[in-house]
Parts: structure tokens; sequence; C-alpha cells
């Protein structure tokens, strides 16, 4: 588990416009701060991911979220902010001034609050909410340790951080927020 010390380095290499790897619920991310355009554009070079296939977004709590969804109701909102036996993340519209390279081609914004120990630490410390991809070169197995990031990635990330995943979980569930239509279960 990471300890404050390497949760606050890992913060600095954020507000740098570093990218970093951490444990998520089920693999590890590579994440970095969603309105770093630049920061963006080198996770995707790293991850070869093409910029129309959008991004997922994390947050400790649905406050951080809420800059980037265009999500209003009540009812929805309770929905996004429930916990759930297995990770969920929700397609919801995106907020008007959202930056192209978070939704790609598509008409939605991909959230989710996570429940990782380390990644709730991360987005709290950080106080805001972060980019979350999987740390894998596209079309190889998302990492589950520390040591596959490495080997994936070597010395291009600015920081990686020590943390457990469920080996034996599956990858998040995907729903469309508004239409309710699983994507991916």
């Amino acid at each position: 588990m990471a300890t404050p010390w390497q949760i606050r380095r890992a913060v600095s290499h954020l507000r740098a416009g570093g990218v970093i790897a951490y444990p998520t619920e089920t693999v590890y991310g590579l994440g970095c701060d969603p309105l770093d355009e630049h920061a963006v554009e080198r996770l995707l070079e790293l991850k070869q991911r093409p910029r129309e296939k959008g991004l997922i977004l994390i947050g400790a709590t649905l406050e951080q979220l809420m800059p980037y969804i265009d999500v209003h109701d009540k009812t929805r909102l309770k929905k996004l902010a429930a916990l759930s036996e297995r990770p969920t993340t929700w397609l919801c519209p995106p907020h008007a001034d959202v930056p192209h390279w978070l939704t790609g081609r598509h008409h939605s914004i991909a959230v989710r609050i996570t429940t990782s120990p380390v990644a709730q630490q991360l987005c709290q410390r950080y106080g805001a909410a972060l980019i979350s991809t999987s740390a894998n070169p596209t079309g190889l197995a998302p990492a589950r340790s520390a040591l596959k990031v490495r080997t994936y990635f070597g010395a291009q990330l600015d920081d990686i951080l020590a943390g457990q995943c469920d080996s034996s979980a599956k990858p998040s569930r995907i729903v469309d927020l508004i239409s309710g239509e699983v994507i991916r279960e």
C-alpha cells in the first residue's frame, strides 16, 4: 500500500504535468490531470491509444466528477454516487466545456467513483478527478502489479504507486446513465 509520503510525491508529479500508474479496483491504471492536454497526449502516446476512444475519469467523490458531467436529476445523481459490489463506470452527458480529448468521438463522458484505497487517497490529496485508463500498451493484458507496469513502461512514467488489485475481478461494468444500457457487463 502506498504511504502518505508516496501519495504526496505522486500528487507533485501530477501537478507538474506527470503521468503516473496506480492500483485501481481491478487493474493498475495510468493517470494524469484530465485538463492538462500535454499530459493527456503523453499518456495516450505511452498507451498507444487513439484519441478518439475517449478516457475514463475517476474521483473519490461525486463532487470531483461534477465539473465534467451535465447531470442534474437527483435520481441519476444518486445512481452515480451509490456503491455497488462491482465497480461501475457511468457514461454521462458531458458538461459543455469538457475538452474533446476526454470524450473522443463519443457524446458522453465515462466517470467512476473509485473504491480503490490508493486511487481514493490520490484523488483526495490531488483534490480533483483524474484520468484512469488501464496500464498497458494497447493490445496487451492490463497490468495487475507494479512489476508488470515497469515491464511495460520502464522509466517512461513519472511514478508508480504500490498497492493491491483484485486479481480475480472483472473490469468495471460500463453503463449508460441516461438509457440504462449496459455496455460492458
